[in-house]
């Protein structure tokens, strides 16, 4: 089993920063992956991006650029650095573990 905690979401205007981290906790062993999704109003949860225990990262084309995902194994802490935000960037942020564990999510909401 695997718990997620997500924190730093919350209100920022249009061409702000935010940074969001992932707490694990529970059986993380061995090469795994880590990703971060969002879940708009209405809208189907689509991947924002993803590292591996390796470091390999991949980006959603409408985050690259702006976007920075990271990792402290050490930790068990993801993080997602988001600079240049926009309104349609706003929505509720998810923590994924290996595709199997979500964590409740935290809301980003970015003002024009």
């Amino acid at each position: 089993q695997v718990q997620l905690v997500e924190s730093g979401g919350g209100l920022v205007q249009a061409g702000g920063s935010l940074r969001l981290s992932c707490a694990a906790s529970g059986t993380i062993t061995g090469i795994n992956i880590m990703g971060w999704y969002r879940q708009a109003p209405g809208k189907q949860r689509d991947l924002v991006a993803s590292i591996t225990s390796g470091g390999t990262t991949t980006y959603a084309d409408s985050v690259k650029g702006r976007f920075t995902i990271s990792r402290d194994n050490a930790k068990n802490t993801m993080y997602l650095q988001m600079n240049s935000l926009k309104p349609e960037d706003t929505a509720v942020y998810y923590c994924n573990f290996n595709w199997a564990y979500w964590g409740k999510g935290t809301l980003v909401t970015v003002s024009s």
